[in-house]
């Protein structure tokens, strides 16, 4: 739900701004910096909930910890690169395989009831799935409008 209100409230408040300062709604470029904010914003779970999100992955999973942080740095630099237009596209196709390749690990945490701030077992199940399912494709939507322009 965070990382939903960070995309949402940056996605607003850029495109609000590039009326105020640019003279015209630069909605690519809000939607851009908002995936970018949101990025971060997620990216940061990767090193301060690392055994959380270890317990997410599918136990055939090899390298857990690295995928973790690889993942969480992939955010980081991905981010930017989706606000220049010469690395938007590129950008844009990786974090759309990022997401599709996440959603398994998102279902297996949700079976498990993985609460992954707490790195504990008592997370909130199957409900969640009927939010994060939505919230996944809407990042896919969002990459697939705003960053690839489809």
């Amino acid at each position: 739900m965070k990382v939903l209100l960070v995309l949402i409230i940056s996605f607003i408040l850029t495109a609000v701004l590039s009326r105020l300062f640019m003279d015209n709604w630069n909605i690519m470029l809000s939607g851009n910096i908002a995936m970018m904010l949101m990025l971060w914003f997620a990216s940061l779970g990767h090193f301060m909930f690392t055994k959380g999100m270890v317990m997410m992955m599918p136990a055939f999973i090899p390298f857990k910890v690295a995928l973790v942080y690889l993942t969480g740095v992939m955010e980081i630099i991905l981010g930017p690169l989706l606000v220049i237009n010469s690395t938007r596209h590129i950008a844009g196709i990786i974090l759309l395989v990022m997401f599709i390749v996440m959603l398994p690990a998102n279902i297996n945490a949700t079976i498990k009831h993985v609460n992954f701030e707490k790195a504990t077992y008592d997370g909130s199940g199957t409900g969640y799935l009927w939010f994060r399912i939505p919230l996944q494709l809407l990042f896919i939507a969002w990459v697939l409008y705003f960053s690839l322009g489809i």
